[in-house]
Parts: C-alpha cells; sequence; structure tokens
C-alpha cells in the first residue's frame, strides 16, 4: 500500500486500471448505464416489451394469491392447470382485465375473471379486489376422506392392516 504500488482495489489490482474495467465488471453487476451492455436492472427489465394492457398469466396468478410462489404459478400453467379463456396456457400467456382464469388446485378448481391486473405481489384485502371468484363452493370436510391414522411408534402397518384399510376405503 505504499506510494510506489498504489492502492489496490477489492478485485486485487491497482486502482489505475480499475477504469479500463469498469465496463466489463460493473455491466452485468449493476445493470451497467452508459456502457452498451443490456445488464439485468428491474428498471430496465420492467419497460422492455411489456403491454400496459396484459400481464403474465404465472406472475398474476401469484401476485392475486392464487398461488404461493412465483414457481409454483408456473409450474402449474407448465403441467396444465391453468386456462385462459378455456384453452391451456404457457407461463408467459398474456392476460387482460376480462379474461377467464381457470386454476386447478389439489382441493378444487377455482374460476376467476380478471377485474384488475397487478404485477407484484400484494395483500389478501387488495387482490381479493383484483378478481372475481366464481369458483364452486368447496366440498365439505365430510366428503372428504379422512387418512387413517396411526398411534406414533407401532411401526409400519402390517399385511392385515393394509388389508382393512383397503376395505375402509373401498377398493
Amino acid at each position: 500500500m505504499g506510494a510506489a504500488g498504489g492502492w489496490r482495489g477489492p478485485f486485487g489490482f491497482r486502482a489505475r486500471r480499475l477504469p479500463r474495467l469498469r465496463g466489463v465488471l460493473g455491466a452485468g453487476l449493476a445493470g451497467g448505464a452508459g456502457t452498451g451492455r443490456a445488464g439485468t436492472g428491474r428498471a430496465r427489465v420492467e419497460g422492455m416489451g411489456e403491454d400496459a394492457t396484459s400481464v403474465r398469466v404465472d406472475a398474476w396468478i401469484w401476485a392475486v394469491r392464487l398461488a404461493k410462489t412465483r414457481s409454483a404459478a408456473g409450474a402449474a400453467c407448465r403441467a396444465g392447470h391453468v386456462r385462459v379463456n378455456g384453452e391451456r396456457v404457457k407461463p408467459a400467456h398474456p392476460v387482460r382485465t376480462g379474461d377467464e382464469v381457470r386454476v386447478r388446485q389439489p382441493d378444487r378448481e377455482r374460476l376467476v375473471v380478471v377485474s384488475r391486473l397487478l404485477r407484484k405481489r400484494v395483500g389478501a384485502a387488495v387482490a381479493a379486489e383484483c378478481f372475481v371468484d366464481n369458483s364452486p363452493p368447496p366440498p365439505p370436510r365430510e366428503v372428504t376422506a379422512a387418512l387413517p391414522v396411526r398411534d406414533r411408534g407401532t411401526g409400519r402397518p402390517t399385511k392385515r392392516d393394509r388389508r382393512e384399510m383397503e376395505r375402509l376405503r373401498g377398493r
């Protein structure tokens, strides 16, 4: 760090070399405004080719809390559990106001009509105002088959236990 050596930066080289490499190192890290690189900054991504009248279906499903995570919403689209206006869609399909979105969930199917577009996840009260829920009511708890409960520490069921469970389930 003496006068002859000069100050060494965080990458281990002298500070006088830093301006030459700033375009290479800084572009990918911070979005690189003015470096001629596309970068990964959020401000650039939001404005690129996005129509103000539509939103990605996976982002909208996540934003209105029909899916717990954005990746779960995308996985549901890829698996064919999401339909927009009756057609199976991919995660990047645009959703517009007035579209009918059908989401098949493990316990039931949700049928909603888009009344407002959202890109970011919001609170439950605001999310409920962004769609009209036309879903049939969930099935009553009595209709849903109860899982047999085994006492803790009893181990795996025997062949006799399995046959009794199958008989109770009606198989």
